[in-house]
C-alpha cells in the first residue's frame, strides 16, 4: 500500500500542471493562429478583394473572417493531423511530458512554415536576432516566425495587386466613358460598382479566389 502512495501523489500533483498548460494553450490560440498558419495570407487577400470591388462593408467582417478560418482549416488539416498523431495522442496516453508535447506539436508547424518561407527572410531575421548561422530547419522559433509572417504578407499583397488590376481597368474605362459623354456630374463608382459585381459573379470570383489561395500553399 505504501509503495503506491508516491505514484498516486505524483499523478495528482501533475493535474494542476496539465490544467495550467491547457489554459495557456487556449489563451495562445489566437496568437498561434495568426503567426503559424495560413490565416494571414488568406484574410489579407480576401480583404483586398473586397476593397478592389469597391464595397468595403460587403461581405461583412464576420463573414470574411469565417471564410478565412474555413480555408485555413482546409490548408492546415494535414498539419493538424500530424500534430494529433505525433503529439496529442501519445500525450493523452501518458507517453510524453509537457515539454515533449510542445516540441512534437511545433515540429509539423515548423515544417509547414519553412515550406512557405523564403531564404532571404530567414537570413534577415537571423541577422537581426544575432543568431548563429545554421540551416533553415535548425533555426529557432524567434527567427522562423517573423520570417514566415513577412513572407505571408508579401505573398498576400502580391496576390492582391494581381486581383486589383481588372477592377482598376473597369474604373478607368467607366470614368473615360462618362467623361466622353459629358456626364461630369455622375460619380464613376456609381456605374463601375455594378459592372465590377457583374464581372465578379460571371467569372465565379469567390470560388476562383478561394481555389487560388488554397493552391498557393506548398
Amino acid at each position: 500500500m505504501d509503495a503506491w502512495l508516491p505514484a498516486e501523489h505524483a499523478v495528482r500533483s501533475s493535474l494542476p500542471l496539465d490544467v495550467l498548460l491547457g489554459l495557456t494553450l487556449v489563451g495562445a490560440v489566437p496568437f498561434l493562429l495568426v503567426m503559424t498558419t495560413s490565416f494571414v495570407r488568406i484574410v489579407v487577400v480576401l480583404s483586398l478583394v473586397r476593397s478592389a470591388i469597391g464595397a468595403p462593408s460587403l461581405p461583412p467582417n464576420a463573414a470574411l473572417t469565417g471564410l478565412a478560418l474555413v480555408l485555413t482549416l482546409v490548408v492546415m488539416w494535414p498539419t493538424a493531423e500530424r500534430i494529433s498523431h505525433e503529439a496529442l495522442e501519445p500525450y493523452a496516453r501518458g507517453r510524453l511530458t509537457q515539454s515533449q508535447l510542445l516540441e512534437r506539436a511545433f515540429a509539423p508547424l515548423r515544417a509547414f512554415m519553412l515550406r512557405q518561407t523564403h531564404a532571404k527572410d530567414v537570413e534577415l531575421f537571423e541577422r537581426l536576432a544575432h543568431a548563429k548561422h545554421r540551416s533553415a530547419a535548425a533555426q529557432p522559433a524567434a527567427v522562423i516566425l517573423p520570417a514566415f509572417l513577412v513572407g505571408e504578407l508579401r505573398s498576400a499583397f502580391a496576390a492582391g495587386f494581381a486581383l486589383y488590376l481588372p477592377f482598376v481597368a473597369i474604373d478607368l474605362a467607366v470614368a473615360s466613358i462618362l467623361m466622353g459623354l459629358g456626364m461630369f456630374m455622375l460619380s464613376p463608382p456609381i456605374v463601375s460598382l455594378p459592372c465590377k459585381l457583374l464581372l465578379f459573379v460571371m467569372v465565379d470570383g469567390w470560388a476562383l479566389v478561394c481555389g487560388g489561395l488554397i493552391a498557393s500553399f506548398r
